[in-house]
C-alpha cells in the first residue's frame, strides 16, 4: 500500500493511495493515522486537488554514509568496517515538489538519491530477526550536501543539515522488498546516478540492529541508507528527481536562499 500525507482546504491528511497513472491518482483518506490499525474512510479525492507532504515528519533523520563502495571510492574514502551515522534534524524535511534552497554558506552543494526506511514502532535493541517487524515502509529520499562545507568541517551538521536538504516522498511504500531495488536520479532530465540497493555495503537489517542499539526509534522516524556512485552538483534553477523502482518519484527544484 502506498501512504501519503498531504493537505487540502487547509486540513492535513493521509490516504491510500490507489491508480497507476500519474493523472489518475486518487487519495483513499485514511480514518486515524497510519502507525496504528486503520480504516479507509472511503472518501477519495483525486491527487492533482491536493498538496503533496513530506510522507512523514520524524522525530529524527538518521543517515549512513559511505555505504556503496563506488560512491566512498568516488569521494576519496575508504569502506567503513561498520555502519556510520550521522544526523539531519526535523527541520532539513520538505516533500515532494517543495523548493530545496541552496545555502547562503556553500558554493558546491550535491544531490545524494537513497533509499529511506520509515519506522513504524517505538522499538529498541532491535534483534536482526524482528528488524522487519519495526519497518512501516519505505520512501525516496535526497540527501542533499553543502559538499564544500562538509570537506572543511569535521562534523557534518551544518553540510548534511541545513534548511530543506531532506526532500522525502512521494508517498510511504509498505509492501516492498527492498534488498535490490534501482534507484536513479536526474538532473533536469539528465541521468546523474543509476545504482541498485543490493550494492549496500550494510544491509537495512545492519542500519537498524546498528542505531537501535544506541537509542529508541519512534513511528515516522527515517533511516537514510546511503547513496550510490554519480553524485554531483545542484545550481539554482534545476530540477532534480530520484526515482527508486516500486516506489516512485520524489521531484524538487533549486532556488536561491531567501
Amino acid at each position: 500500500m502506498r501512504i501519503a500525507r498531504f493537505s487540502i482546504d487547509g486540513n492535513v491528511a493521509f490516504g491510500a493511495v490507489e491508480g497507476e497513472k500519474q493523472d489518475e491518482l486518487v487519495l483513499d483518506i485514511i480514518k486515524g493515522i497510519p502507525f496504528a490499525d486503520f480504516e479507509l474512510s472511503g472518501t477519495k479525492v483525486p491527487v492533482s486537488k491536493v498538496r503533496l507532504l513530506p510522507p512523514v515528519l520524524p522525530n529524527k533523520v538518521v543517515a549512513f554514509g559511505r555505504n556503496y563502495a563506488d560512491h566512498a571510492k568516488e569521494m576519496g574514502n575508504e569502506v567503513p568496517d561498520a555502519p556510520f551515522a550521522f544526523f539531519k534534524p526535523a527541520t532539513s524535511v520538505v516533500g515532494p515538489g517543495d523548493e530545496i534552497q541552496y545555502p547562503s554558506f556553500s558554493r558546491d552543494v550535491h544531490h545524494e538519491a537513497e533509499l529511506a526506511v520509515v519506522i513504524g514502532r517505538l522499538c529498541r535493541e532491535v534483534p536482526r530477526e524482528r528488524v522487519k517487524d519495526v519497518i512501516f515502509g519505505y520512501t525516496c529520499a535526497n540527501d542533499v550536501t553543502a559538499r564544500d562545507v562538509q570537506k572543511r568541517e569535521k562534523q557534518w551538521a551544518r553540510a548534511k543539515g541545513f534548511d530543506t536538504s531532506c526532500p522525502l516522498g512521494p508517498w510511504v511504500e509498505t509492501d516492498l522488498d527492498p534488498h535490490d531495488l534501482t534507484i536513479q536520479l536526474t538532473v533536469n532530465g539528465g541521468q546523474r546516478q543509476l545504482g541498485r540497493t543490493s550494492e549496500m555495503i550494510h544491509s537495512i537489517e545492519d542500519l537498524i540492529v546498528n542505531i537501535s542499539e544506541a537509542m529508541t526509534l519512534l513511528p515516522g522516524d527515517v533511516i537514510l541508507t546511503g547513496t550510490p556512485a554519480g553524485v554531483g552538483p545542484l545550481h539554482v534553477g534545476d530540477e532534480v528527481a530520484v526515482t527508486i523502482e516500486g516506489i516512485g518519484t520524489l521531484t524538487n527544484k533549486v532556488v536561491k536562499r531567501g
